[in-house]
């Protein structure tokens, strides 16, 4: 498994594009921190960091990324 330090994955669980991430993430076995935008407060630290309410949100080093294939894309050069 590969923790990535530093990441942290915004995400809800009905949403199809964030489970399209999670499975990228499960087949090539990469850990991060996970909010779900679901539990109390989560959404607003989203909007705070990104600005917006849109998941999946990969947050790295304070800077926000949203589309499902940009996230899968920048994971897959994390890992080898």
């Amino acid at each position: 498994m590969s923790y990535l330090k530093d990441h942290t994955l915004y995400y809800k669980k009905t949403c199809p594009f964030c489970q399209k991430v999670l499975r990228f993430m499960d087949e090539k076995g990469i850990t991060l921190d996970m909010r779900d935008t679901t539990q109390p407060g989560i959404q607003n630290d989203l909007v705070c960091v990104g600005g917006k309410k849109q998941v999946p949100c990969l947050v790295v080093g304070g800077k926000a990324m949203y589309e499902s294939d940009d996230i899968i894309a920048y994971l897959a050069t994390q890992v080898g």
